[in-house]
């Protein structure tokens, strides 16, 4: 016998979106059901949460076939618009990352370690039609002649295209300070001396993993919003960490959980996949993810209720501590706090700034939102599940 008072399956959940009968909420509007319904009233009345982020995501990336050649080539070096992809898989499949940048940027020639674009640039390029340059270098051998490859070609003329991004979604990330008395620059922003800003980068309680933090229904086979087409959770992203410290009902206070996502390319948009360049750091690609979550009980409903001030993260010195291995804090910090626009560290008043979107994810969870409504989404259950922690849900909770 289940310890739940509700209990529904996927099965029934997607026979409730098929017939129009399902209710969805977005993580944001969750929040409010469960403060006025409580948990087992939340489970009772909703099926669906829908969440979202858009924020820079450095793992990510692209493989790509690219057609072969007469005669036929078994690529070794590979440069699309001049940024190097890896070739060391099958003749003419390459991977192409997002932070790679270009070898001759003009950027980096006027300000060296300053690079304007890169391998999530050529994605955003691809996804928005536009040709890219093709350049490939083989050496030959009896069933691959060819030598050398130039051609233009766009998304269409790609034999296939995949979307595989190894770590996304990040469960909590720190809240960066620089107590250095030099300006420096992260791939979490330009961190001015003395701790006189602080960037964040979570979408909070929008965000998919805050949301089901210990990992009961993302999963691998974990249908998604991925970057404006539909994708999957392959595998637990790079750097998970289930161990990382949590608090009440779970909800981690350090960077924890990650996803390995993938989805074909020739699907997504530029508008949910953007190449960007960050000062000091390089090049990368702002991705845009959306999790449904089954409520299929009210421990999943008392997840996704959580709001931005039960989630906490640490106040971390990227002038001297991160870049030196250091574990300490300056304090804890909740989203509501972060989101206002200023924080106290250390008895000093700091603005703040978010390298993550809450209006882009916000758009995706209605986006999201609206497709299962409209019957055009449905849930799949994982095939299995992250490594996670035990966690006793607390019935008093009800």
């Amino acid at each position: 016998m289940s310890e739940f008072t509700v209990n529904k399956t996927y099965a029934e959940i997607n026979a409730r979106i098929k017939s129009g009968e399902a209710v969805v909420v977005t993580a944001e509007e969750m929040v409010d059901v469960v403060k006025k319904e409580g948990p087992v009233g939340a489970a009772k009345k909703i099926d669906v949460v829908t969440t979202g982020t858009f924020s820079i995501m450095c793992s990510s990336g692209a493989f790509f076939n690219f057609g072969q050649t007469t005669p036929t080539i078994k690529a070794a070096k590979v440069w699309v618009n001049k940024v190097p992809a890896y070739a060391g898989l099958a003749a003419i499949d390459i991977y192409l990352g997002a932070t790679e940048p270009t070898e001759d940027d003009p950027l980096n020639k006027v300000y060296p370690g300053e690079f304007g674009y890169g391998g999530g640039h050529v994605i955003e390029d691809l996804v928005a039609g536009k040709k890219v340059f093709l350049e490939a270098k083989a050496y030959p051998t009896d069933c691959y002649a060819n030598t050398k490859c130039k051609k233009e070609l766009t998304l269409a003329d790609m034999k296939h295209a995949l979307l595989c991004n190894p770590r996304n979604g990040y469960q909590n990330y720190n809240c960066a300070v620089n107590l250095s008395e030099k300006t420096v620059y992260t791939y979490m922003g330009m961190l001015k001396p003395n701790c006189r800003n602080a960037n964040y980068c979570s979408a909070g309680e929008l965000s998919p993993l805050l949301n089901d933090p210990l990992y009961r229904t993302i999963g691998m086979g974990t249908r998604i919003f991925l970057g404006g087409g539909i994708g999957y959770v392959t595998w637990q992203g790079t750097q998970h960490n289930p161990q990382a410290l949590r608090g009440k009902n779970g909800v981690p206070k350090r960077p924890a959980g990650t996803m390995m996502v993938q989805g074909d390319l020739k699907q997504m948009s530029a508008k949910w996949l953007k190449g960007v360049s960050i000062r000091g750091y390089g090049t990368s690609m702002a991705v845009g993810i959306g999790v449904p979550i089954p409520i299929l009980n009210e421990e999943m409903a008392q997840f996704t209720g959580v709001s931005d001030e039960e989630i906490f993260t640490q106040v971390v010195d990227y002038g001297h501590d991160y870049t030196n291995g250091i574990q300490r804090n300056y304090g804890e910090v909740s989203y509501a706090q972060l989101k206002s626009g200023e924080i106290e560290v250390a008895g000093k008043k700091v603005a703040t700034a978010p390298l993550s979107s809450v209006v882009k994810a916000r758009e995706i969870a209605e986006l999201l939102k609206k497709s299962i409504m409209e019957k055009q989404f449905f849930l799949s259950e994982p095939v299995d599940q992250f490594p996670t922690v035990d966690f006793s849900f607390d019935n008093s909770n009800k």
